[in-house]
């Protein structure tokens, strides 16, 4: 991934004056108040298109990452833009390339979904007797993403004496495979599900990829974590697992053959990691909104 990025990137700056000059097109037929960037690697094209044509707009990048992989990520020596990190982290990162203080907004964490911060009204005891798991046993969330993964086979004959539920998410593939080799009756697979929060709600710990989403949601439903860091690793997300040590909110390993011992030790000292995970108080989606409103003021 750090090489196709790489190649990626200088392709981007091969064609600069050509996307420059389309992005200057569309500011010009469709001029906003505010344009707010929520992707990477465009954001020098899309600022400086914007610059030339209308000079007085104000231009902000959202990292929806925890840190900037430099150079050319996320974010460009300052040239009048605003940066929203949702680090520390992130935020000194931006300092360094030369963003002031007035332009950079730090948020307490990644954005997630309003339905995030809703009252839960699902019955724990109820939900799980339903999937056919015990509810006075700890249950752990697997989940990588919206396809799922293959390493959750393996997790499944890691861990067959774990409570666990797979989210295989659109891998129907995936699901069917799990659930006829896993024959472990503590194991429970579903497929895709928008309200992933609700089954976060009556789990204990989560297992799954460094994704700043699925680590924040997480962390955000008091999940303590066990994530994964090796040569897969995106180059993105690394400094996710670096975050996750450093506020002892759960366990980075390298493979899932060291997942028995490290839910193991997890487990043994769940009430602290609950305790560090529950001190997190991310409010980033109401938090952005407010940076916005004070950019557009000036």
């Amino acid at each position: 991934m750090a090489t196709e990025l790489k190649i990626f990137q200088t392709m981007i700056r091969l064609t600069l004056p050509k996307l420059k000059k389309k992005v200057r097109s569309f500011w010009g037929l469709n001029p906003p108040d505010l344009v707010v960037s929520l992707v990477p690697n465009f954001n020098k094209v899309m600022h400086e298109a914007l610059r030339d044509e209308l000079p007085g707009v104000p231009y902000v990048t959202v990292l929806t990452d925890m840190a900037d992989y430099p150079p050319h990520f996320w974010m460009e020596p300052r040239q009048g833009q605003y940066i929203i990190c949702g680090t520390a982290f992130a935020a000194s990162q931006a300092a360094t390339l030369g963003y002031d203080q007035r332009s950079i907004f730090t948020t307490s964490g990644m954005i997630l979904r309003p339905d995030f911060y809703r009252r839960q009204s699902v019955n724990k005891t109820v939900q799980l007797e339903e999937m056919g798991l015990d509810p006075n046993v700890l249950t752990g969330l697997i989940l990588f993403g919206g396809h799922g993964s293959s390493e959750m086979l393996q997790i499944a004959k890691a861990l067959p004496d774990r409570q666990l539920i797979f989210m295989a998410g659109h891998n129907t593939a995936l699901a069917k495979k799990m659930a006829t080799q896993s024959a472990s009756a503590k194991h429970h697979v579903m497929g895709f599900v928008k309200d992933i929060h609700l089954v976060m709600h009556v789990c204990d710990y989560f297992v799954g990829k460094p994704g700043p989403g699925s680590l924040s949601e997480a962390v955000h439903m008091g999940l303590p974590v066990i994530t994964f860091r090796n040569g897969s690793t995106m180059p993105q997300e690394r400094y996710n697992t670096v975050w996750l040590e450093g506020n002892q909110l759960g366990k980075v390993i390298e493979s899932v053959s060291e997942l028995p011992g490290a839910l193991e030790a997890l487990l043994s000292e769940l009430p602290l990691y609950h305790g560090h995970v529950q001190q997190m108080n991310n409010q980033a989606v109401f938090e952005v909104v407010d940076a916005l409103g004070a950019i557009k003021a000036g």
